[in-house]
């Protein structure tokens, strides 16, 4: 009994967080694109290498273990219509193993849904918070598969999303900002967009 009541505590904590950050970037029209380096994390995070087929990455405080989404596609190139997109940890604060995401993680946080809407494209949402959609499609550019996100009315290939946390509690921890990272694709140039939380 007192079990299954953690359980559900740990489910509802990890999908308030998720949410109330996610929620911030489907507000995130309202704000303007700012490279504010002010406030930045004590840690000095890896960034991932070697994977092949990796679309973005997800970093955040407390620790440098990152969560990975990677193209999940056979050797001819074709995506996994049913699952098109893996979605893992590497443990780099355990000597950067590759490991699943628990049922909880996977379930109420950092799992996506994916949703078939054309050939080859791809509607993504995490599902801890289903009015954020990004979209997994091949570029015309580099035939490569890309996650993109719109932000300020910008269309943004996704390369890394960063949650600052600083201080509060396990169960209500104190997120300074979000930070997305990518290219504007009208333009092709580096772009961080941070939404302060």
């Amino acid at each position: 009994m007192k079990t299954a009541k953690i359980l559900t505590i740990n489910k509802l904590f990890l999908f308030s967080l998720l949410s109330a950050i996610l929620l911030n970037f489907a507000a995130s029209s309202t704000y303007a694109q700012t490279t504010d380096k002010s406030d930045p994390s004590p840690i000095k995070f890896p960034t991932p290498k070697g994977i092949e087929n990796q679309l973005f990455y997800l970093q955040r405080d407390p620790n440098t273990n990152t969560i990975i989404c990677e193209l999940n596609a056979n050797t001819n190139g074709e995506v996994d219509r049913t699952e098109p997109i893996l979605v893992y940890w590497i443990r780099y604060g355990d000597s950067g193993e590759k490991k699943d995401l628990n049922y909880i993680q996977r379930k109420f946080a950092y799992g996506i849904q994916a949703k078939e809407i054309g050939k080859d494209h791809f509607e993504l949402r995490f599902v801890s918070h289903k009015k954020l959609p990004m979209y997994l499609l091949r570029s015309d550019k580099d035939k490569k598969f890309h996650v993109y996100v719109t932000v300020n009315n910008k269309k943004i290939q996704l390369d890394r999303i960063f949650v600052r946390i600083e201080g509060g509690s396990f169960w209500l921890p104190n997120v300074r900002y979000v930070e997305l990272k990518g290219v504007n694709t009208e333009n092709n140039a580096a772009v961080l967009e941070r939404i302060k939380v």
